[in-house]
């Protein structure tokens, strides 16, 4: 964890990536990471404050409600050495139903008509983020059945290098693990 001071977990769900990052740090002494998670629903919030809480972990993780970085603050610019999102990556069922913002649930899966809409807004805000003093990285989730030639060419544009770590086939699709690095390193 050296070089590594704050955390970002967009999209937090549960939180239990914040949490399993809390109960790796228990066994580095003298770490003071900082850890974000941030949502865009409130109640998804809450359910990741009481898992924090039924862990063992009161107010450790810093929450944001947040429509990715629209509500952070600027003190939060800047700051970031790592981020973590698996964003919702699937196309609509029908191309009728590209996102129904009234629906909640529609913001768990639904990633746009290419799959990769949530994505690029997220792309489109992240680097003012981002601690570009030193090599900083985003991990991200996402899926064969999005449009993986408009992902790669929106990730050349924002000026990202993308790495493959790991690629997992489940039922109708392959999980893809990716790591983003900033070009600038």
């Amino acid at each position: 964890f050296e070089n590594i001071n704050y955390i970002l977990d967009m999209g937090t769900g549960t939180g239990i990536i914040p949490i399993l990052l809390l109960y790796l740090l228990k066994k580095i002494p003298k770490c003071n990471l900082k850890i974000y998670a941030s949502d865009i629903l409130e109640e998804v919030l809450t359910c990741a404050k009481n898992n924090e809480n039924l862990n063992g972990f009161n107010s450790k993780i810093h929450y944001i409600h947040s429509n990715l970085f629209k509500s952070f603050p600027n003190s939060l610019k800047n700051l970031f050495d790592i981020i973590i999102f698996n964003p919702p990556y699937l196309p609509p069922i029908n191309e009728y139903n590209f996102r129904d913002l009234s629906n909640k649930k529609d913001f768990c899966w639904n990633g746009g008509k290419w799959g990769i809409e949530i994505f690029k807004e997220f792309l489109n805000e992240v680097r003012e983020f981002l601690n570009l003093t030193h090599e900083c990285y985003i991990y991200y989730i996402s899926s064969s059945r999005g449009n993986q030639k408009k992902l790669n060419n929106l990730i050349e544009e924002k000026r990202f290098k993308n790495q493959v770590l790991e690629k997992k086939h489940i039922f109708f699709e392959d999980i893809i693990l990716n790591r983003l690095i900033p070009s600038d390193f």
